[in-house]
């Protein structure tokens, strides 16, 4: 893999942290600036609708830009509002800090996921894909308890300065590493691009991903209060728990990543049926502390196993919609982190325990398995019978 790939999964290390770090820098933010709990919960809700929104968007709008500049302007947003966010002393402010943050990240990874299958064979998107998105699991293994720590020791701000610290050193890597001009894919027009994204194996991929990514971040997003309430662990496990699950995430996608292009299908369902299986004994063992430390690392693994591995086949069913395949992706895989949080949080609300996201994260990937094979099935249906030998 070229090392310009690694330079953009630093990059995305960088992002990720941002995403992720609010988790435990909620209480300080709202007691510093004078708000509620839940309007500083809102900041998480406020990334989360930039980065669905904000990825087409972004897409769209940079087809033309080179992708040099396209990272540099996006990366170089991202930078200078968490400047912004680390000075200001207004909630509104931070809010409007978030949003933009989210816009120029979505916009980002959608540039990055193109540029990254650019940069090698067109039979080794699986694995571009997954060394790109490794950053994403360092960021849950390294980002997010190393910005609830520095929040404990300086405050909430210092997790601001420390993602732009690391965002600095990835700017001059795109610089140096991504080369300038303007793809010749960006000739195609939007409107045929479009046209090649009603495709029903790409929406397939893209639907599924989106179930599998949102009982992923279902359970993650609770996994701390399931710890301590269920299992029964002090709050120094934590921590531990989730770097667990960030570990056997980064494990999923590396290995993932060099199945993905030779054995999808198996891969698919032979992790899909394993994730499932994986939620029902979490949610029914989640009492006891060795199942809880163990399930939480191969959880992880299969979830980023699979979930990466629906990226790169949507990027393969996306061949004709070169500039924008990116940036629809990484909506559908936020709506998951999206919604799949919202709903572990009204079934948490309707009184069913910190178990019960377990439960919604075994029925997602269910979903998830029932929609695949009748995906398959009416594909096979609809294919032309083989002409006569």
């Amino acid at each position: 893999m070229p090392f310009g790939l690694y330079l953009l999964g630093l990059a995305v290390f960088a992002q990720g942290t941002s995403e992720f770090m609010l988790s435990g820098l909620v209480p300080d933010i709202a007691r510093d600036l004078g708000v509620s709990v839940p309007a500083a919960g809102s900041l998480t809700s406020a990334f989360a609708v930039g980065m669905i929104v904000g990825a087409p968007l972004m897409a769209v709008v940079s087809r033309r830009w080179s992708r040099r500049g396209s990272l540099l302007g996006f990366l170089g947003t991202f930078l200078v509002v968490h400047v912004v966010g680390a000075l200001t002393s207004d909630f509104g402010v931070l809010l409007v800090t978030r949003v933009v943050g989210a816009l120029a990240n979505a916009g980002f990874l959608a540039v990055a996921v193109v540029t990254a299958i650019g940069m090698v064979d067109a039979k080794e998107k699986g694995r571009a894909t997954s060394v790109l998105l490794s950053g994403v699991p360092v960021a849950c293994v390294a980002g997010v308890p190393g910005g609830a720590l520095l929040g404990q020791m300086w405050g909430w701000r210092s997790a601001f300065w420390a993602v732009v610290v690391l965002s600095v050193p990835a700017l001059f890597a795109i610089l140096r590493s991504v080369p300038g001009g303007v793809p010749d894919v960006a000739r195609v027009s939007v409107r045929q691009e479009v046209r090649a994204l009603r495709g029903p194996r790409l929406q397939l991929a893209l639907l599924l991903g989106a179930l599998v990514n949102g009982a992923t971040f279902c359970t993650f997003t609770y996994l701390a209060l399931m710890v301590t309430s269920v299992t029964g662990l002090g709050a120094a496990w934590v921590p531990v728990v989730l770097a667990l699950f960030g570990l056997g995430s980064f494990v999923g996608v590396s290995v993932g990543g060099r199945i993905a292009d030779v054995r999808p299908v198996p891969l698919l369902v032979v992790g899909g049926v394993a994730l499932l299986v994986g939620w029902g004994i979490f949610a029914l063992t989640a009492g006891n502390p060795v199942a809880a430390v163990v399930l939480a690392f191969v959880q992880g693994a299969l979830s980023f196993a699979v979930g990466s591995t629906l990226i790169s086949q949507a990027l393969y069913a996306a061949a004709d919609a070169p500039t924008l395949a990116g940036g629809f992706a990484t909506a559908a895989f936020n709506v998951g982190a999206a919604v799949g949080p919202w709903v572990g949080g009204v079934v948490i609300g309707a009184g069913f325990g910190y178990r019960s996201p377990l439960w919604v994260s075994t029925g997602l990937v269910g979903v998830a398995l029932v929609v695949g094979v009748a995906g398959r099935r009416s594909r096979a249906v609809a294919a032309p019978a083989a002409p006569p030998v």
